[in-house]
């Protein structure tokens, strides 16, 4: 009998020491690894290009399996998480977005993510006004909805099972990353720090060109200038690991994607901007301003080589292609001194405002905005400034790429 109980308590140390599996830490390490990774993508892939935005279907086994692993690393439930980011893109960066760093502070949003989505996750008003056209099976409402700390026990289970004391680590870090990696970089500093390739209604930016920690969702300036796009990524050095598992699914058949980013095609120079190229101006209005950009900054760095002092040049370069309403106030001396420093640099400002109104005037006919595109590129042709009569050349030869 004490033999007995002897195997048995070594064989209970052994599980407590080592888990089932009797692992080495760095398997564990891992293993670990894996499984935040399968999390963030579950993440991306269901909650957020899936169910929050429509920008891909998915077949009910990858589904259901995304549910389920969520359900078990973050007790997260559907509706909650779709209606909350819904209403994250419908209000951000004004009054009523649950999580922006404009609104709280970049120090609230980056250590308190987790606990301002859990305080919207209660609001009935979001949940009903937004989070339409989210599961509503028997799995959801009997297992899912309501018992999210059943679905992260049962992991610390399993995890403690598998590793031992270990295990207890293991799933601490489960626990912990999608708060950080979500809720505090990606809602975070996805509005606060980075470069930006388009120059969305918002703050948002990409984190970085490389799309792996994070599922793609580094890349979140390309995310909210195409919210509806099922690939994040959008320039040749850009990668979005998400849109790799995407497009895995799709060839297996288990997702069919609906969008991606679209792109601007080029042909002939038209002898005068028309509604085709208003259209495909409207259309393609991103990528058409951020080639505008690009003139601008070139136009900058020639214009600093004729100057003897061209640091006012330099300080003001960031935000001569920006929006002027999203301009901080404390460089708003900058630009005026870049711009009365440079007449030419002050023409392609106010020319590349008066070419966003035209888009923006809400009360114009579509006639009469075809006829302001024509003034437009008409005035920025006979400007005798290169980069505004070669960026309105190659706007009257835009097209809407054919599907």
């Amino acid at each position: 009998m004490f033999l007995t109980d002897s195997v048995a308590f070594d064989a209970l140390i052994d599980w407590m020491g080592h888990g089932l599996f009797n692992l080495a830490w760095w398997q564990v390490l891992l293993i670990t690894l894996g499984m935040t990774h399968i999390t963030i993508a579950s993440v991306t892939i269901y909650l957020h290009r899936h169910s929050a935005h429509r920008a891909l279907d998915l077949h009910p086994i990858p589904a259901h399996f995304f549910r389920f692993w969520l359900w078990l690393t973050t007790g997260q439930v559907t509706k909650e998480w779709t209606a909350i980011h819904r209403k994250h893109h419908a209000k951000c960066e004004r009054e009523g977005d649950p999580h922006s760093p404009v609104i709280y502070g970049i120090k609230t949003v980056f250590w308190k993510g987790a606990e301002l989505y859990r305080s919207e996750a209660k609001n009935q008003e979001t949940l009903e006004r937004y989070g339409h056209n989210t599961p509503n099976d028997w799995i959801e409402r009997h297992v899912y909805t309501g018992r999210s700390a059943l679905g992260v026990s049962l992991m610390l289970i399993i995890d403690v099972a598998l590793f031992g004391f270990l295990g207890l680590t293991v799933w601490a870090v489960q626990m912990a990353w999608i708060p950080v990696t979500a809720a505090g970089i990606i809602n975070g500093i996805g509005h606060w720090w980075g470069y930006r390739n388009f120059e969305a209604q918002d703050a948002s930016t990409n984190i970085s060109p490389w799309g792996i920690l994070i599922g793609g969702e580094e890349l979140h300036n390309n995310h909210h200038t195409y919210p509806t796009s099922a690939k994040l990524s959008v320039k040749p050095y850009e990668f979005d690991i998400g849109w790799m598992y995407i497009t895995i699914l799709s060839k297996l058949g288990l997702a069919t994607v609906k969008k991606t980013p679209p792109r601007a095609a080029y042909g002939d120079v038209r002898p005068v901007a028309d509604e085709k190229t208003l259209e495909a101006l409207i259309a393609n209005r991103y990528e058409v301003m951020a080639n505008y950009a690009r003139g601008l900054h070139r136009t900058v760095t020639q214009e600093a080589s004729k100057m003897s002092d061209a640091a006012v040049l330099k300080a003001a370069r960031r935000w001569l292609h920006r929006d002027a309403e999203k301009v901080p106030a404390d460089v708003q001396d900058q630009l005026v001194q870049a711009r009365k420093a440079s007449p030419v640099l002050d023409k392609m400002v106010c020319m590349r405002e008066e070419l966003r109104h035209i888009w923006l005037n809400s009360s114009a006919s579509r006639e009469q905005m075809a006829a302001d595109l024509q003034a437009w590129c008409k005035r920025a042709e006979d400007s005798g400034i290169a980069a505004l009569r070669d960026f309105s050349m190659k706007l009257r030869s835009v097209r809407i790429k054919a599907a």
